[in-house]
């Protein structure tokens, strides 16, 4: 294996970088053997977590782009995972509501996920995986907040 340069390895920046590719192939990989993508995982997790919404409200949270959510929608509305219909509230909206195979395909990509975080994070212990994730979203939180 090729040596990396020590000043790249010091550096959280390229370190999460270089992490981000692992996770990205591993969740690919899982969500591809499971007959899903992370498009998917996100839009049933929100729907699930807030229940029926626009599809531009589906975007925002999932922050998936508008023409992106669509094609996911129209995914999931064929695999019977969500329902969509006229907002009767808003005559030019649509609302995706979460079907029960919808639960059901969330649970499998959650099972997935869960495989995922444990094959990534395997050297580290409950405990580090932990303060990890609080660390890493207290900067997320840092650079989105206003």
């Amino acid at each position: 294996m090729d040596e990396i340069p020590e000043r790249l390895t010091v550096k959280p920046s390229w370190l999460i970088t270089q992490l981000a590719v692992h996770a990205r192939r591993l969740v690919f990989g899982g969500f591809t053997a499971a007959g899903a993508r992370g498009y998917h995982y996100r839009i049933l997790a929100a729907l699930h977590e807030f229940g029926p919404a626009s599809q531009a409200e589906l975007g925002r949270r999932c922050r998936v782009d508008r023409s992106d959510v669509v094609a996911a929608v129209n995914q999931l509305v064929e695999q019977g995972f969500v329902d969509r219909a006229p907002d009767p509230e808003h005559g030019r909206r649509n609302k995706v509501t979460l079907t029960p195979g919808g639960v059901e395909q969330l649970h499998r990509m959650d099972q997935v996920l869960d495989q995922v975080q444990d094959d990534l994070l395997a050297p580290l212990s409950p405990e580090d995986r932990q303060t990890l994730t609080l660390l890493l979203g207290r900067v997320l939180a840092h650079h989105e907040s206003p």
